[in-house]
């Protein structure tokens, strides 16, 4: 089999390796299968997509919304090298699956827009399936309406061109999409789950994702909350793509 790679921009590096190792458990393949590469830390480089079987795109603190005057260098980098892998991906259409961060990537190509309209803060809630997402390959074996964690500042507001939604929670509309055939967008987190979000809420107290009062809190909910479909779009992303 082709590998697949992934793609991270977190710096933190115990958050980088528990994103990656949970995509990796969820994707159901070994780290040999699913290469990463972390474009904090570098340019991404060439990439032949023949060398792939696809693409997979995490989170990450990095928003495309942001001020292009508080973009660091290494988000300009990240986001310059991420709009022409996208580019060419749905050019070729060629599996691409990216969760989260996915969204201000492939959200802005084709007319899109990305904007801090339909932000959410960090929950779980319920996540809806359209007509079209129920009879697309990736998102049609998932339940009709799924509890998945989340919390963005930008979403997408207006679709790219020829865009496909295929689900959305109630204060956002888009919560996936699909360009082509074969390039997805999630702005949920599929990886996650309950130990793993409690460790971002840390990780991310200085984002502004949320006021220093709201930490405990969030995290109790957080562990309270049933979210155990999500990671499935991992395992039946590879099903459908590895060659």
């Amino acid at each position: 089999m082709r590998p697949f790679l992934f793609l991270g921009t977190r710096a933190e590096d115990d958050v980088a390796q528990q994103e990656y190792d949970a995509v990796l458990a969820g994707c159901g393949l070994r780290p040999d299968e699913l290469v990463r590469v972390r474009l904090e830390q570098a340019p991404l480089g060439p990439v032949d997509l023949d060398d792939w079987s696809g693409v997979i795109l995490g989170g990450g603190p990095f928003n495309t919304s942001d001020p292009e005057e508080a973009k660091s260098p290494a988000q300009r980098q990240a986001e310059s090298d991420l709009h022409d892998l996208a580019v060419r991906a749905v050019e070729a259409d060629f599996p691409f699956l990216g969760a989260c961060y996915g969204i201000g990537v492939l959200g802005g190509l084709g007319g899109g827009t990305v904007d801090r309209t339909w932000g959410e803060p960090i929950c779980a809630l319920p996540v809806r399936l359209t007509d079209a997402g129920r009879a697309d390959p990736l998102f049609g074996p998932m339940p009709a309406e799924f509890l998945a964690y989340l919390g963005h500042k930008e979403a997408v507001s207006r679709l790219p061109e020829g865009a496909v939604l295929l689900a959305s929670t109630d204060t956002c509309p888009v919560h996936a999409f699909r360009i082509g055939l074969n390039v997805y967008a999630t702005q949920f987190h599929p990886e996650l789950d309950a130990i793993a979000i409690c460790d971002r809420i840390d990780a991310y107290s200085a984002h502004g994702y949320y006021e220093p009062h709201e930490q405990e809190q969030l995290k109790a909910d957080a562990r309270e909350a049933l979210v155990t479909e999500p990671v499935r779009l991992l395992a039946r992303f590879v099903e459908l793509y590895a060659r």
